[in-house]
């Protein structure tokens, strides 16, 4: 693959940085196989090129990105290959999706999540594997799939803001905003969203002024002691914990709905019961009705 073959992204090199920018806002930037392809090739680009201090991971339009894209699971149905239909078929492609992921985490240069409008569900796996995330304070941040649809393919949660939050998060689905993010540790700072890019720049500016290597050296100790902490471990793990989640009833029920009544109307009628959907960092919340009347029903 070429550079001038990216359909998906759009990579340029400025100023000691690499900037790639997900280039799908149609579909708020929702992640394809050929999405994951083309951002691990430019990874790999942007780690060989000494001109290259950092990387910026960015999202065109109004959306960083809103998760894998449901009508391209899985890629091209192609005889003879995995459809996904097996349980070692779905932690394959799991697997492979992953690995194209983990290159934000191995890659020697260190990344810059620069998160807008929504982070959800798949766009929070890229994020977190950055080394460093800064979101605007009105983004949304969540896995709402956790729902319906399975466990969280890939979890950095628990290395980012502890256990607790990490479970309010993925045992509800609800989102947290880039503000309330910052509050519990989730990403390093929230800024007014006409801030977001001078700030990341600015970070990526300091990051030019020093020697590629150190960067790298930097980088690659903090990383090492998240892995004796087991997080790369914890990623593997986590694959295979979708895959076995992906048989509970919740999971087969919500595959019939969309079959039934359509992506879009099953998605309405599984988040309607969670009213705005956000958790609260500091704020109460107490009860809320619209839960309560979808317990009723």
């Amino acid at each position: 693959m070429d550079g001038k073959d990216y359909e998906a992204i759009r990579y340029e090199v400025d100023e000691g940085r690499a900037r790639i920018t997900l280039a799908r806002p149609e579909k708020h930037n929702a992640m394809t196989p050929r999405l994951l392809e083309e951002l691990e090739h430019a990874l790999w680009e942007a780690d060989g090129d000494l001109s290259v201090h950092s990387v910026i991971l960015r999202g065109e339009g109004p959306s960083f990105c809103s998760g894998y894209d449901l009508t391209a699971l899985g890629g091209e149905r192609r005889e003879g290959h995995r459809t996904g239909r097996t349980h070692d078929d779905d932690i394959w492609l799991i697997e492979r999706s992953n690995r194209r992921i983990r290159a934000l985490w191995e890659m020697h240069k260190p990344s810059i999540a620069q998160v807008h409008g929504s982070c959800l569900a798949g766009g929070t796996d890229l994020a977190m594997a950055c080394d460093i995330v800064i979101a605007a304070d009105d983004a949304r941040i969540g896995f709402p799939a956790a729902r319906t649809m399975g466990a969280l393919p890939n979890n950095l949660w628990m290395y980012h803001c502890g256990p607790q939050w990490a479970k309010r998060l993925q045992l509800t689905g609800d989102s947290v905003t880039g503000a309330d993010a910052a509050k519990i540790g989730l990403v390093l700072k929230a800024v007014p969203a006409d801030a977001l890019e001078d700030e990341v720049e600015g970070l990526a500016d300091r990051f030019a002024l020093i020697d590629p290597d150190l960067l790298a050296a930097n980088k690659r100790i903090t990383n090492l002691a998240l892995e004796l902490m087991g997080a790369q471990t914890l990623q593997r793990l986590a694959g295979e914990n979708d895959a076995r989640a992906h048989r509970a009833p919740a999971v087969r029920q919500y595959g019939r709905d969309v079959r039934e009544h359509g992506l879009k109307e099953t998605l309405r009628r599984r988040d309607e019961p969670f009213g705005d959907g956000y958790a609260r960092a500091e704020e109460p919340e107490g009860r809320s009705e619209a839960v309560r009347a979808g317990r009723e029903r």
